[in-house]
C-alpha cells in the first residue's frame, strides 16, 4: 500500500518525456493517454512475462507498452478503428516490403485517375444512400475520386498485415487534428464542423497525402522483435470480458468520459465509412459505447450513496442528464466488477479518469468510482492527480481560457485511481 501511495504521489504528467515507440504516432486518436504514464505503472507493478490488460484499449497505448516492456499485453475494444490501430501497432512488418506496396498503391492510384468516370461509378455504387449523403457532405467530388483510387489499390494487396497497415495510413489522412483531406475541421478533437463561408479548407490531394503519411509511419515501423508476440487486441466488451477468473496481473486503462464528452465515433466514422461500414451501423454501435447518452431500455445498476447523491442533485436541474450519468456509473459498475473478477488476488488496476460537469455540477467521477469499487470488493488504495497537456491529450478544449466553458472547467486534470484486489 505504501508503494502505491508513493507511485501516485509522483509527477504523472510526463509532459516533457520523449515517446520511445514511434508506433504510437501511426494515427490520430482523441484523448489517448501518454505512453509514459502506462509504462510507468507497467514497470513498477508487474514483471516481464506477466499479463497486462486494458479492457477499453482505444489506440492500444497500454497493450503496446506492455508488449515492448516484455509483458503480454491484452486489449479489448468495440470500436473498429481502435481495433485496427492497435492491431497494426502490434504487428511485426518488413519495412522494405511495406514500402514497395506503398509505392505500388500510390503509382497505380495515380494511373487510375486517368479514368475518372470509372472511379465515379465506383463511388456512386459502393455506398448505401445515407452513407453516400454523409460522404457527399464531408468530401469534395475530387477527393472522393482520389480516395476511391487509393482504396481500390489497397484492396488488391494480398498480404493481410500489409493491407491493414495501408488501410490505417488511408484512415490517417482523413482522421487528423485538422480534418485531413475531408472538408471537416477539428476531427482529432471529435468535434468536426464544416465552414462553408469565411474560412474554407484548403484542398489537399489525397494520393500525395497518403504517400507523406506512409513515409512518416514507415519511420515508426522499426523492428518489432523485442515485443512479446502473444500480445494481442480483440473485439470485446469491457463489461463482459472473455477471460478466465483471476488470470490478469495488472490492469492499466482510461475509460471514456460520461455523456459522450469525447465522441469517438463522431470522428472515426469519417474513415470507417470508406472502409466498408454504413453510417446507420456505426450509429448503432456508438449507442453501445461506455459513456453514451442513450438511456431507453438500459439496464441500470444499484449504486452506492455518493453517486446516487450526485445523480440526485443533477436530476433536480436536468433529469435526462441525470439518467445519462446513471447509465455511466452503471456501466462502470459492471466494468469494475469485471476487473475484480479477472485480477489475481493482490494485484492492481490503474484507472485514469476525468470528471465532467453537468448543469454546473461536478460528477465527482474519481470519488464515485472509488466508492463503487469499494462496494464491489475492489477497494481504491489511493488517487493521484495529473495535469493535462491538452495538445498531447487532444482534448476538445479552446486554446484560450474561458471561465464560462464547461469543457474548459472539466478537462484540465485527470485522476489516477489504484484499485487493489484483496488477497
Amino acid at each position: 500500500m505504501e508503494r502505491l501511495t508513493a507511485l501516485l504521489s509522483k509527477d504523472l504528467g510526463f509532459h516533457d518525456a520523449p515517446v520511445s515507440n514511434g508506433r504510437h504516432n501511426f494515427h490520430s486518436f482523441p484523448a489517448k493517454f501518454p505512453p509514459q504514464l502506462s509504462r510507468f505503472f507497467i514497470e513498477n507493478l508487474s514483471v516481464p512475462g506477466e499479463l497486462v490488460l486494458d479492457p477499453m484499449s482505444g489506440s492500444g497505448t497500454t497493450v503496446v507498452e506492455a508488449a515492448s516492456a516484455g509483458r503480454v499485453g491484452l486489449g479489448f475494444d468495440i470500436d473498429p478503428l481502435a481495433l485496427l490501430i492497435t492491431k497494426v501497432k502490434l504487428t511485426p512488418l518488413d519495412t522494405a516490403s511495406v514500402e514497395r506496396q506503398v509505392n505500388k498503391v500510390a503509382q497505380e492510384a495515380e494511373l487510375s485517375l486517368m479514368h475518372p468516370s470509372r472511379l465515379e461509378k465506383e463511388v456512386n455504387g459502393r455506398f448505401d444512400e445515407k452513407t453516400k449523403q454523409f460522404i457527399d457532405y464531408w468530401f469534395s467530388e475530387q477527393t472522393q475520386i482520389e480516395l476511391m483510387s487509393l482504396l481500390i489499390q489497397i484492396e488488391k494487396v494480398k498480404d493481410p498485415d500489409i493491407k491493414d497497415f495501408l488501410k490505417l495510413t488511408f484512415s490517417a489522412i482523413i482522421v487528423t487534428k485538422s480534418g485531413g483531406v475531408s472538408l471537416a475541421w477539428d476531427l482529432g478533437h471529435t468535434r468536426p464542423h464544416r465552414l462553408n463561408q469565411g474560412k474554407p479548407k484548403k484542398y489537399k490531394p489525397a494520393i500525395p497525402e497518403f504517400e507523406k503519411r506512409a513515409t512518416k509511419n514507415l519511420m515508426g515501423l522499426t523492428s518489432n522483435g523485442e515485443m512479446v508476440e502473444r500480445s494481442r487486441v480483440r473485439f470485446g466488451n469491457a463489461e463482459n470480458l472473455p477471460l478466465q477468473d483471476e488470470s490478469i496481473d495488472l490492469i492499466v486503462t482510461s475509460p471514456p468520459y460520461a455523456s459522450n464528452a469525447i465522441d469517438y465515433m463522431r470522428a472515426h466514422k469519417f474513415s470507417l465509412v470508406w472502409l466498408g461500414n454504413e453510417v446507420d451501423s456505426l450509429t448503432e454501435l456508438r449507442s453501445k459505447y461506455i459513456g453514451g447518452d442513450k438511456v431507453t431500455d438500459f439496464d441500470f445498476e444499484s449504486l452506492p450513496p455518493l453517486p446516487e447523491s450526485v445523480i440526485s442533485n443533477i436530476s433536480k436541474l436536468d433529469n435526462q442528464k441525470a439518467l445519462v450519468l446513471r447509465r455511466y456509473y452503471s456501466e462502470m459498475t459492471r466494468v469494475l466488477n469485471e476487473m475484480r473478477r479477472v485480477l489475481r488476488p493482490g494485484k492492481v488496476a490503474i484507472v485514469v479518469v476525468g470528471s465532467s460537469v453537468m448543469r454546473g455540477i461536478d460528477t465527482e467521477t474519481d470519488r464515485c468510482l472509488a466508492e463503487i469499487g469499494r462496494a464491489l470488493g475492489l477497494p481504491c488504495a489511493g488517487i493521484g492527480v495529473r495535469l493535462l497537456d491538452r495538445d498531447r491529450r487532444m482534448m476538445p478544449t479552446s486554446t484560450k481560457s474561458r471561465a464560462d466553458s464547461q469543457i474548459e472547467n472539466r478537462m484540465h486534470r485527470e485522476f489516477v485511481l489504484a484499485f487493489v484486489k484483496p488477497n
